[in-house]
């Protein structure tokens, strides 16, 4: 036996020999609390013994902690739960949303354009509270316009109260336009105000009716294709399809850019492109057949005609109030398969505007477009108008059948136009000149204009002996600008004005002048015409002019003198009165100036502008100096200044 094995026996005897021991009192220990657990090194059994029930100790006073927290919690969202309760039930319960209002639609989706639509309409109040001052707004709009915008039609009826629960209908009459197909929208709103509040609260719903039929109906029969500067006729056609009768009808026409409006059956009441066709009855049908031609367009393009009908506007008999129907007619621009170009002094334009002094050189560019040949190509021009010089018509190659006022370009002038090859081109000339606008013998031509029309045609062979018929043609007007007459003339010994002050000038002495400005004008009206000239330096504007009812006026600024006519009249000073104007300027000479004759009044301008021939004009004439050419007897050195 070891000595540990006798330590061992020894301690236990020393145990035993104490436990029944009468006299041997046992020591109790108290703890206020537990320390940590700290893992030792035990060797005996009793002591894992107390560190299980340890453990044991510290888990059960954790459990405890755990359902203490989970009950204070329960306890806390109970208290939250029925708070939100309350509110729902004693506040919210007690407001009003606009969620708890319907508006329902319970007509048909569809309907007639131009025929009453009745529109039914329910309103349910699903709210706690009832809704005080209601009115009902019905907005949808006025024409056939595809939706909502500021021009609709509003009609306003007062509901007075929906109590909580409540339901109202309504029945509302209007009328809508559109087009077959179309839709159109409607604005309901509901307006009210609650209990205890002043504010007014909005329900919109917006709901779309559909056109199934339009009161008229409207049709264009025109060409799908055609070529450049061809006719071209548009048959519009306008069928009343409503039960009841329409009055104060209008058609107007919208014109793509390039159509030139020749004429109209029947003609149209308002520009060339309105017609007024008065009161329609149920089935009732009305034709328009308008003539023009498709000008300044180009292979390829898509020109639009728009046509609209409706009811005549209140303010305007001119324009169409509301709106019943439109149609369009789409032009598709092909190249033509022979072509022939006018082009006017070189330029092509659709106008073209010239002063008499001007001679007019025409030249018209054939080409063939065809990929066959064309046989037999004539070209025609016809010259006519209030304004040609038949006398002044030439052409190189072309005959001028004075006739008939045509230039002919064919095979008897030209061996080529026998046969023209796919692709071939080339240019003809002729050139002519204006008339004078007035002449003693037949007074003033008005409006003076120059037509040339182009025709040309050939032939083109088909299987072997088939023969297709071709043609073109171009038009172009000419318009002759009014010839304005101005003078300005300088006087001493006469005029409206007595003058005073040596002749010839003299140098440090005062002299005064008349100046006249005269106009006179043959065709046309030339409006916003105005004179305008500058003074020297060395001269002064007396300030008195003659007569006193023209706008004539002086800058000290800019020493100009200006005379404000307006509109100069076709016929002014020749058929008509005269249009003149006199004033009166003072010259001091200077001693730089001895021996000239210096300048009174610089260079006039006139500036206007020609409303037929829808040109600026311009006209200038020369400073005027002391020798005075329009004064009787005057002489050269009367215009000296001396010393």
């Amino acid at each position: 036996m070891g000595l540990d094995d006798k330590d061992k026996l020894n301690r236990i005897e020393e145990l035993k020999s104490k436990l029944f021991n009468k006299n041997y009192k046992i020591r109790v220990e108290h703890h206020e609390s537990f320390p940590h657990f700290q893992q030792r090194d035990v060797v005996d059994s009793w002591e894992n013994k107390e560190e299980k029930e340890h453990n044991s100790s510290n888990k059960f006073s954790m459990e405890t902690s755990f359902f203490k927290k989970f009950f204070i919690f329960s306890i806390i969202f109970f208290v939250l739960s029925l708070g939100y309760a309350s509110y729902i039930y004693f506040v919210k319960g007690n407001t009003v949303s606009n969620d708890n209002i319907d508006i329902s639609l319970l007509s048909n989706a569809f309907t007639a354009g131009g025929e009453e639509y009745p529109l039914l309409l329910e309103i349910v109040n699903r709210n706690n509270l009832p809704l005080e001052l209601v009115d009902l707004i019905v907005e949808y709009p006025k024409s056939s316009q595809d939706s909502l915008s500021q021009d609709n039609e509003h009609i306003r009826i007062s509901l007075g109260t929906i109590p909580a629960g409540g339901i109202k209908n309504e029945n509302i009459k209007i009328v809508l336009f559109g087009e077959q197909g179309s839709t159109r929208q409607i604005k309901i709103s509901l307006e009210y105000r609650v209990e205890g509040s002043n504010a007014i609260f909005i329900k919109d719903k917006l709901s779309e009716v559909y056109i199934n039929s339009t009161p008229i109906d409207l049709s264009i029969n025109a060409p799908v294709e055609i070529s450049q500067n061809q006719d071209i006729t548009l048959d519009v056609k306008a069928i009343l399809n409503s039960t009841k009768s329409v009055s104060k009808m209008l058609i107007k026409v919208d014109y793509p850019i390039g159509f030139q409006f020749i004429k109209a059956t029947p003609a149209p009441s308002s520009g060339n492109n309105v017609w007024d066709i008065g009161d329609i009855a149920p089935g009732a049908e009305r034709n328009i057949s308008i003539f023009g031609k498709m000008l300044d367009v180009y292979d390829g393009e898509e020109k639009i005609f728009r046509v609209w009908s409706g009811s005549q506007s209140t303010t305007d008999k001119t324009v169409i109030g509301v709106i019943f129907n439109s149609s369009e007619h789409l032009v598709l621009i092909k190249k033509s398969s022979i072509q022939a170009k006018l082009l006017i002094n070189g330029v092509y334009e659709r106008e073209f505007a010239v002063d008499t002094k001007t001679s007019i050189q025409g030249e018209i560019q054939w080409v063939n477009n065809l990929d066959t040949k064309i046989n037999d190509l004539e070209v025609r021009a016809k010259i006519s108008g209030n304004a040609v010089n038949r006398k002044t018509i030439s052409s190189s190659k072309g005959f001028y059948d004075s006739a008939q006022d045509l230039i002919i370009w064919n095979k008897n002038s030209d061996q080529k136009f026998l046969e023209i090859n796919p692709g071939d081109s080339g240019s003809l000339s002729f050139s002519l000149s204006p008339l004078s606008l007035f002449s003693a013998s037949s007074g003033i031509i008005i409006s003076p204009t120059i037509n040339v029309d182009v025709y040309i045609s050939g032939r083109q062979i088909q299987n072997g002996s088939a023969i297709l018929e071709l043609s073109n043609s171009e038009s172009k007007t000419i318009k002759i600008i009014s010839d304005v007459g101005f003078l300005a003339k300088g006087f001493y010994s006469s005029g409206h004005f007595t003058n005073t002050g040596p002749i010839p000038p003299k140098v440090g002495q005062k002299t005064t002048y008349t100046i006249v400005w005269s106009l006179s004008n043959t065709s046309n009206n030339i409006s916003k015409t105005k004179i305008s000239s500058i003074l020297p330096d060395w001269v002064k504007f007396v300030g008195t002019s003659y007569p006193d009812t023209e706008d004539l006026v002086y800058n000290t600024n800019t020493r100009e003198v200006t005379w404000d006519i307006g509109t100069l009249p076709k016929g002014a000073g020749i058929t008509g009165e005269d249009k003149e104007v006199s004033f009166q300027i003072e010259f001091i000479p200077s001693l730089s100036q001895i021996n000239t004759t210096p300048i009174i009044i610089n260079s006039a301008i006139l500036t206007g502008h020609d409303d037929f021939a829808n040109v600026d004009i311009r006209v200038t004439k020369p400073a005027l100096g002391t020798h005075l050419l329009s004064d009787t007897g005057f002489s050269y050195s009367m215009g000296r200044v001396i010393e």
